[in-house]
């Protein structure tokens, strides 16, 4: 969820849910159209720039907050003035509205500690009034000779900060691209669990979370079938893109996000909880599960780089990952996002399949307490061939069931091994498994 400013942005000509047309026009563009179409070119430059500020950052949180999209619609915002901004579709703009935009479209407003962009309500202070800016009330502000940024302090409060010269990005979905289910990983697993867990706050029949560790076990599966169930959705467990925008959408709605007066969203809970990639740099067990999945496949295809799996995200690492993308016709980033974690997890999974049965492979999935199934009677296998070589590791029963006797002896195994212990086993926990085992 790192803000950037979305080169386009899709416009609805008409009310929430109308019929209209929408129309994508470049960011830019967009603003100098509200700017033009909301103010006037004859007020003084520094408050043409408070409203210009006002104008990107409710356009912003729009965007990232998914307003519309988490409701289903296929825009970002709409012309609407009752629910968001002026756009008139091809009028003229103003050129010295146009200069200011170009000179501004690269800084938004926050909240001193926040990261989402402002919602910048605003009104035009005479024929309406509202708790956020008045567009006639920054004109006298601004003759006083205050600039753009202590003129929005006035409405905003104190508190407001300005964030200046944001990069320009494409805005993806946020939607992984895949369901999210039972053995899901990765970075969109932790944001989902985040959100679930703060929503329980707001509905106790949902269960919490303990820990946001970005594996999908039963705890997470259990709070989201609560979630289906509350939100009529089917309680399959299964987080699609109808739970998923579902979950973003109360979300927002709990943390009101889209309110003047909101709960927000830290800087740290944007770092720690909704990063969706893994690129140089990085270190820690996801780096390693990179490379672990970049290595299996490679043992099966001698023209992709086999990286060594040290759990840091080195120049090796990257150029694997960039062989990896140019084979799988993806764009050649070197940095993994869910695209790219999906195909390397959908490469693998292929390759489990035509793998003959004697050899233990990474079933594909993570396992966790709570979890049943052949995976975790292979799981348990191993365990107990570990258990023969270490009595540090408690023997278990191979019964299919991960229960508390299989955790406390995963748990035994990752400490032996050096690994994080944490009770699930995902692809580096299993390598150290087959280590242990002497399988391998």
């Amino acid at each position: 969820m790192a803000v950037v400013i979305p080169e386009t942005v899709t416009v609805h000509l008409g009310r929430p849910g109308r019929p209209a047309e929408n129309v994508t026009v470049p960011f830019a563009d967009y603003i100098k159209n509200v700017a033009s179409s909301e103010i006037y070119p004859t007020w003084p430059e520094e408050a043409i720039r408070a409203n210009v500020l006002a104008e990107i950052s409710f356009t912003l949180n729009r965007i990232f907050t998914e307003y519309y999209r988490s409701r289903g619609y296929d825009y970002d915002i709409t012309n609407s003035t009752a629910n968001d901004q002026a756009f008139v579709y091809g009028r003229d703009v103003f050129e010295n509205v146009a200069r200011i935009v170009d000179d501004t479209v690269g800084d938004y407003l926050v909240r001193e500690g926040q990261a989402l962009p402002l919602f910048a309500q605003y009104c035009d202070g005479k024929i309406t009034t509202c708790g956020g800016l008045s567009q006639w009330g920054t004109v006298p502000l601004a003759e006083e000779g205050l600039d753009a940024l202590s003129i929005l302090r006035r409405f905003y409060g104190e508190d407001i900060a300005l964030v200046e010269n944001a990069p320009v990005g494409s805005v993806a979905e946020s939607y992984p691209g895949v369901p999210l289910r039972p053995g899901s990983g990765f970075e969109d697993v932790r944001a989902l669990q985040y959100r679930l867990d703060r929503i329980a706050q707001n509905y106790p029949s949902i269960p919490r979370i303990p820990s946001f560790d970005g594996v999908y076990g039963p705890e997470t599966e259990a709070a989201v079938r609560a979630f289906q169930r509350i939100f009529d959705l089917t309680p399959d467990g299964v987080v699609g893109r109808a739970t998923w925008y579902k979950v973003i959408n109360v979300y927002g709605g709990v943390k009101r996000l889209s309110e003047l007066e909101s709960e927000g969203l830290t800087e740290e809970e944007v770092r720690r909880y909704f990063t969706a990639e893994r690129r140089a740099g990085d270190t820690g067990v996801g780096v390693g599960a990179v490379q672990y999945l970049l290595d299996a496949i490679g043992a099966f295809d001698p023209e992709l780089i086999r990286p060594e799996v040290d759990l840091i995200f080195g120049r090796q690492t990257e150029a694997a990952v960039k062989e990896f993308q140019r084979k799988y016709g993806l764009p050649v980033t070197g940095v993994v996002d869910r695209r790219t974690w999906n195909e390397m997890v959908a490469v693998y999974r292929a390759i489990l399949a035509g793998a003959p049965e004697e050899e233990y492979l990474f079933p594909g999935k993570y396992l966790s307490r709570g979890m049943r199934g052949p995976e975790i009677e292979e799981l348990q296998t191993l365990l107990r061939l570990a258990a023969e070589n270490d009595p540090s590791i408690p023997l278990v029963e191979r019964d299919g069931i991960f229960g508390p006797a299989t955790e406390a002896a995963v748990r035994a195994a990752q400490e032996t091994a050096g690994l994080p212990v944490t009770g699930y086993v995902g692809p580096l926990t299993w390598d150290a498994l087959v280590t242990l085992a002497g399988v391998k």
